[in-house]
C-alpha cells in the first residue's frame, strides 16, 4: 500500500494488518486505519491518542498531521500523504476492504431534484430481475434487506468502501448510489468505478458552496468521465441535459420526456391520478416498457425510466425486469418523498410529505399536483439557514404561484434568525400575487393550521423535512418527525385511524 499509494512512512512495522479505515477518532475500532485530515477549525491527527486508545493499527494523515501524531501518539506508526490525505482515500479504503475487486454492477444518480427516488427504483428494478440489491441514498443505506440510517447524500469514501465490503459479504449484486455534486469534487467516489451513470435535472441549489451555476454544474458534468464511469444515461429535456451529453466523456444514452425532442428513448405518459402514474417507454431495437409506478407525477414516470433504461446499459433486459412486476406496476416506497400520511380512499383531504427544498423540485411537485389534484392545494414549506439564501425569494413566489394557500414556517434555521429567513421567503410569495400567504413560525402550530384549513378533496404537500428526524436550531439539534408530526395531528382531527 505504501508504494501503490506514494505514502512515506514513521514507526511503521512489518506485515503491519489493517482491518479498517476511519475518519473519526469515537468510531475506530481495533485494526483500523485511523484517517486524520485538516479541517476547518482542528487537525483531525490532534486525536490521534484516542484513536489509538481505542486500537488504531496505524494512522494515515499529512505532513503537518505527522507532527501532531507524533506528540499525541508516538508510538502510532504514521503513514503520510504529501497531497491531501482525501486524494487517496478511496483508494486506499478499496484496498484495504478489497472493493477494488468488487463484481457487483454498479450505478450512480445524480441532479439537483429526484435522486432518492431513481435509486430506490432502481433497487426495486434489479430486485424484480431477481438481483439482490443495495442502495445508498440521502434517506438511507440499504444492504439486502438491512437497512442504516445515512448521514450524508453521498458517504465519505471509507464508508462507501465498508458499505461495499458489506454488500459484498451478502451477495449483494447491483448497488444504486445516489452522488451528489459534493462526492464529486471531495474525492468521495474515489475507488468505485460505475458501471452507468445518470442526469435527470438540474436547477438552483447549493450556490454557498459553488459559488455559481456554472461551478455545480461542473461537478455534476465530472461524473461522466472514463475516470469514473463506463456509460451514462442522459435526460435531455433540459439545456443543461443537453449540454451533458453533448460533453460527456462517456458515451451516453439520451432520454427524452418532451415531444419532438431528438432522444434515443422517449417517455409518453398514459393516466395520472393522485394515486400514481401510468406510461409508456420505448427505446432502440423495439425496446419497449409499459408500466406505472404508485406515486403521482411525471417526473415520478421519468424516474422509472431512468432507472429502467440503466438497467438497459448494464446488460440487464427489460423483459428480465417485467417479468418480476405485476403488470408493470412498480411498487416502490420511497420514505419521505411524496409520501402519503393520510390513507387512499378516506374522505378528508390527503396529507404528503416531502423533501424537495429547492425552486426546481417545489416547480415540479406543484406543476404535477396541478394537473391532479381534485381541490385546493395548501402548501406547507420553510427554507435552511446558512445555505443559499439566494434560492429563498424564488422559492417563494413558485410556491405561491403553484398552490392555492401558502404557510410559511421553520425548517432548519441553524445559526439565522428564523424570522428573518421566513421575511425572504414570504416576499417571494406575495410577489407572485396568487395565493393566500401565512405566516407561521412553529412547524407543529403548521401543520395544524394547513389540516384546519382543508376540505374533503383538498392536497396538502409539507416541503422540506421530508424524512428528517431533527431540526437545527442555534447550533442544537432538536428531535422532530414531520411524518410522525403529521400523523398526531390528523389523529387529533379524526382523519387517521
Amino acid at each position: 500500500m505504501v508504494d501503490r499509494f506514494g505514502l512515506r512512512t514513521s514507526g511503521l512495522p512489518t506485515g503491519l494488518a489493517v482491518t479498517g479505515v476511519s475518519l473519526d477518532s469515537r468510531d475506530v475500532r481495533p485494526g483500523d486505519l485511523y484517517v486524520g485530515m485538516p479541517g476547518a477549525q482542528r487537525h483531525g491527527a490532534e486525536f490521534a491518542g484516542q484513536a489509538a486508545a481505542s486500537g488504531a493499527s496505524a494512522m494515515l494523515t499529512d505532513a503537518p498531521g505527522a507532527e501532531l501524531a507524533a506528540a499525541a501518539a508516538p508510538d502510532l506508526p504514521v503513514l503520510v500523504s504529501e497531497a491531501h490525505p482525501r486524494t487517496v482515500l478511496g483508494d486506499v479504503a478499496a484496498a484495504v476492504y478489497g472493493t477494488d475487486g468488487f463484481a457487483a454492477r454498479i450505478f450512480g444518480v445524480t441532479g439537483t431534484n429526484g435522486k432518492t427516488s431513481v435509486v430506490y427504483l432502481l433497487a426495486e428494478l434489479l430486485r424484480a430481475a431477481g438481483i439482490t440489491a443495495g442502495l445508498s441514498s440521502t434517506a438511507e443505506r440499504r444492504i439486502g434487506d438491512e437497512v442504516v440510517v445515512s448521514n450524508l447524500t453521498s458517504p465519505e469514501a471509507s464508508e462507501l468502501h465498508g458499505l461495499l465490503a458489506r454488500m459484498a459479504e451478502v451477495g449483494v449484486a447491483g448497488v444504486a448510489l445516489e452522488v451528489s455534486a459534493q462526492a464529486v469534487v471531495r474525492h468521495r467516489l474515489d475507488g468505485v468505478h460505475f458501471d452507468v451513470v445518470a442526469f435527470n435535472n438540474f436547477s438552483q441549489d447549493h450556490l454557498d458552496e459553488f459559488g455559481d451555476l456554472e461551478t455545480y454544474f461542473a461537478a455534476k458534468l465530472a461524473l461522466f468521465s472514463p475516470e469514473h464511469a463506463e456509460r451514462g444515461v442522459v435526460v435531455v429535456d433540459s439545456p443543461w441535459g443537453q449540454r451533458i451529453a453533448r460533453e460527456s466523456r462517456i458515451p451516453v444514452t439520451r432520454l427524452a420526456t418532451e415531444y419532438g425532442q431528438d432522444a434515443d428513448w422517449h417517455l409518453a405518459i398514459t393516466r395520472q391520478t393522485l394515486d400514481g402514474v401510468s406510461f409508456v417507454l420505448q427505446g432502440p431495437e423495439g425496446a419497449h416498457f409499459r408500466g406505472s409506478v404508485p406515486v403521482f407525477g411525471r417526473f415520478m414516470a421519468e424516474n422509472a425510466a431512468l432507472a429502467l433504461i440503466m438497467l438497459h446499459e448494464a446488460g440487464i433486459p427489460i423483459e428480465q425486469v417485467s417479468r418480476g412486476l405485476d403488470h408493470g406496476r412498480i411498487p416502490v416506497f420511497i420514505p419521505g418523498r411524496l409520501e402519503q400520511i393520510t390513507e387512499s380512499g378516506s374522505s378528508g383531504p390527503r396529507f404528503y410529505v416531502d423533501y424537495g427544498h429547492t425552486p426546481g423540485a417545489f416547480a415540479a411537485m406543484l406543476d404535477a399536483l396541478g394537473e391532479v389534484a381534485p381541490g385546493r392545494i395548501i402548501f406547507l414549506f420553510g427554507a435552511d439557514g446558512d445555505r443559499d439564501t439566494t434560492k429563498r425569494e424564488e422559492m417563494g413566489r413558485i410556491a405561491a404561484a403553484g398552490a392555492d394557500t401558502v404557510i410559511v414556517c421553520d425548517y432548519h434555521p441553524r445559526s439565522e434568525p428564523p424570522e428573518a429567513i421566513r421575511a425572504q421567503l414570504i416576499a417571494g410569495a406575495r410577489s407572485a400575487r396568487h395565493a393566500d400567504v401565512i405566516e407561521e413560525g412553529d412547524p407543529r402550530a403548521a401543520v395544524r393550521l394547513a389540516i384546519s384549513l382543508a376540505d374533503p378533496g383538498d392536497v396538502i404537500l409539507y416541503a422540506g423535512p421530508g424524512h428528517e428526524d431533527h431540526q437545527e436550531v442555534a447550533g442544537r439539534f432538536i428531535p422532530y418527525s414531520a411524518r410522525d408530526e403529521v400523523r398526531g395531528a390528523l389523529r387529533e382531527a379524526g382523519l387517521l385511524p
